[in-house]
Formats: structure tokens, C-alpha cells, sequence
């Protein structure tokens, strides 16, 4: 017997939660990005200036490390409350990172981004609440717009940035202020959520080991796509503020370009998810690996703002097609019982991966150049757009097997 569809009332009210939250979120990821790799350099001395990304770093390791806790947790306590879990943690970023600011604190600022971490590593899960919250031929559309959220994100969060850089005494405070608001707002949110738990029966039953998730090949692509698409996108994002002020660009320029950047990433959600149900995901991932190696030939012919601001558009537009057809292509790899285990172990890769890139984006900045950043995204994004054709050619080899 097929399970039931989700009520269409409670599946869209859900969705409409998890988009406009996701809108708050990555405000205060836009605000973050823009804001934390130059707050780090005003707070360092002049032979340290190269740990800038360090707090960067420090924000994708809080959101590796908390991947599997939170997705675990939010299986036996709810999406809900382990959302309002993360948004209190947001709350409590904030106000660390002012404190930072004001005590001059380049570690209570690394702090502040470990918190930032964690936060995100429950919010990155709101793209899966809502696919877990439908049918499965509804599933891509879902993702793509809860993803949607981020256009929002995009137009508010630099933009509050720009304004609250110096709505305080000390540069950058106002800030972190702004973000501890919009964690707040999603703890208000989230209370309005909807989204079954696991019946009893399921619980027992366990579902397949790991390992023998694993080995699908859906699974194996999936993966390749989040973490390398993603991997491509926070090396360059996160080094291209510290690469402007090199070239002599202000804040406001820098700020800019990553609103552009966000726009890019998230503005496709509107269509990704029909794009998919029309030309299939695995082309979705394709057009996406190859949109982010043509903003790192972009980055590659000059350092003027029309380059930065251009090659960020494309590596958003790439990263949302790689990482939105990853994430799809995931939740046709295992049943609602072995969701919680699966999606940690993604999601656990993905910013192990992320973390590693803006560990490395401050060091390859200040000791390789920007040239070697932009270099490293080619093999990476060689193996997306390849798993992904090997994938295609797998399916279509084993549709046409003769029956034994």
C-alpha cells in the first residue's frame, strides 16, 4: 500500500515556514560573509593578518561537527524543537560577537563563529524538513523552494550589513546585533511548523546499514555534487573579500558583491526544482559544474569589481544546481526511517569539506594569491560534472540490460 500524501494545507504552510526561515538564515550567513573575515583582520595584529578566514574556518568546523548530533537529536525530539535549538545558539552568536568587537577579542570572535556554526549545522536541515514533510514527486520543488528563501536573504542581509556596520561605537558590533535579531525572528518562526514524526513501526525497523546505502551509485553522485560544488563555492566566496581589499575595494564594494553572489545562489530556486522535473538532475548537476568553472575563468582574467561581481553571480548559479540537485538526488537514496542517519552522514561530508576549503581560502590568499584559489576549483568541479555523466551513462546501461 503507498503511503498517503501529505495534506496540502500542512505541507505548504511548512514549506512557506522553512523558506521564509531560510530567508533569516542566510541573511545572517550573507552578513557573516561579508562581515566576519574583515572584522577578524581589523582584530589582528600585522604578522597575523593571514588568520583572517580563521573564524571562517572555525564556522563550517561548528557546522560539521554538529551535523550528525543535530540530525539525530531533531529524530527523537522534532524538527521544531531542534530548530528552536539552533536559533537560540544564533541569539547567543550574536551577542559573542559584539562582546568580540567591544574586548578587541580575536578568540571570543572565533567563538562566536563556532556558535555560528552549530546554528547553521540545524539549519542546513531545512531544506530536508520540507522534503521529508511531502511526497516524494513533490520532493525537488520543495527543496528548491525552501532554497528560494535565500533571494530574500540576499536583498536584506548584505544591505543590513552595510547600514549596521556602524550603528555602534566600534566598527562591526551593530552587525552582530543585526544577527542575533534574525535568529530571534526564526525562533518565532519555527513554532509554526507541522511536520510528523516517525510512526512506531518504522522506529523498529531500523532500516539498511549504512554501508549499504552507500554503495548506490545515487548516493555516491549526490554526494560528489554537495561537496565539491559546495567545497568550489565557499573557498572563493570566503577569500574574495580579503582579495578585494587587497586590490584597494572598500567594504561597501565587497558587501555588494557578495549580495550579488547571493542572489545568484538562491534566485534559480524559483525554477531549479521544475528544471529537474523536466531535464532530470543529473543535467541540473552538470549545468551546475560547469557554470562554477566558468566563474573561476572569470576570477582568472582580471581583479577589477566587474570581475568579482560577475564570477560570484556565476559560482552562486552553479553552486545552487550542484547543491540543490545533490540534495535531490539524495532523498531518492533511502526510506523515511534511514533519513536521519543519511542526511548526517551528507551533511556531515559536505562541511567537513567546507570547513577544510575555508581553512585553506585565508592561507592560499595570503600565501599562494588569488590566481592558485581559483587554479584548485578545476579538478574539483572535473569530478562533479564527471560523476554526474557516469551516473547518466549507468542508468541508461542498466535500463537497457536484457532481463536475465
Amino acid at each position: 500500500m503507498r503511503p498517503a500524501a501529505a495534506p496540502a494545507v500542512p505541507r505548504r504552510r511548512n514549506v512557506t515556514v522553512l523558506a521564509l526561515s531560510q530567508a533569516l538564515f542566510m541573511s545572517v550567513q550573507g552578513m557573516g560573509s561579508a562581515t566576519t573575515p574583515l572584522a577578524a583582520y581589523m582584530l589582528l595584529g600585522s604578522e597575523e593578518k593571514w588568520l583572517a578566514t580563521v573564524p571562517v574556518f572555525l564556522s563550517h568546523l561548528g557546522i560539521m561537527v554538529s551535523t550528525i548530533p543535530a540530525s539525530l537529536l531533531m529524530a527523537a525530539i522534532g524538527r521544531r524543537a531542534g530548530f528552536s535549538l539552533g536559533a537560540m545558539l544564533g541569539i547567543l552568536f550574536g551577542g559573542a560577537g559584539c562582546l568580540a568587537l567591544y574586548l578587541q577579542s580575536f578568540v571570543l570572535l572565533c567563538a562566536a563563529a563556532v556558535l555560528q556554526g552549530v546554528q547553521a549545522g540545524f539549519f542546513w536541515y531545512f531544506r530536508l524538513a520540507a522534503a521529508d514533510a511531502t511526497e516524494p514527486a513533490f520532493r525537488a520543488k520543495a527543496i528548491s523552494a525552501v532554497m528560494a528563501g535565500g533571494v530574500v536573504a540576499a536583498l536584506i542581509g548584505p544591505q543590513v550589513a552595510k547600514s549596521a556596520v556602524d550603528w555602534l561605537p566600534v566598527t562591526f558590533a551593530g552587525v552582530y546585533v543585526g544577527m542575533a535579531g534574525f535568529s530571534a525572528a526564526v525562533l518565532i518562526l519555527v513554532q509554526l511548523l507541522r511536520i510528523p514524526g516517525l510512526t512506531a513501526a518504522e522506529r523498529a525497523s531500523g532500516g539498511r546499514p549504512l554501508p549499504s546505502i552507500f554503495r548506490q551509485p545515487a548516493f555516491r553522485v549526490a554526494l560528489a555534487s554537495s561537496v565539491f560544488g559546495y567545497a568550489v563555492m565557499t573557498i572563493t566566496m570566503s577569500a574574495t573579500p580579503l582579495a578585494m581589499h587587497a586590490c584597494g575595494l572598500t567594504f561597501f564594494d565587497s558587501a555588494s558583491v557578495i549580495q550579488m553572489h547571493m542572489v545568484g545562489m538562491f534566485l534559480p530556486s524559483f525554477f531549479t526544482g521544475y528544471l529537474i522535473a523536466r531535464v532530470g538532475v543529473l543535467t541540473v548537476i552538470v549545468a551546475g559544474g560547469l557554470l562554477e568553472f566558468a566563474g573561476a575563468l572569470v576570477n582568472l582574467a582580471g581583479m577589477e569589481f566587474a570581475n568579482f561581481a560577475i564570477a560570484n553571480v556565476l559560482i552562486g548559479l552553479g553552486w545552487n544546481f550542484a547543491y540543490v540537485g545533490g540534495s535531490t538526488l539524495l532523498t531518492t537514496t533511502y526510506a523515511p526511517v534511514e533519513r536521519a542517519k543519511v542526511q548526517a552522514s551528507h551533511d556531515f561530508t559536505v562541511y567537513a569539506a567546507t570547513a577544510t576549503a575555508a581553512a585553506l581560502s585565508g592561507v592560499l590568499q595570503a600565501k599562494a594569491g588569488w590566481a592558485v584559489i581559483n587554479l584548485a576549483a578545476v579538478p574539483l568541479l572535473a569530478v562533479v560534472v564527471g560523476a554526474a555523466l557516469w551516473l547518466m551513462v549507468h542508468q541508461r546501461r542498466t535500463a537497457v540490460a536484457p532481463a536475465e
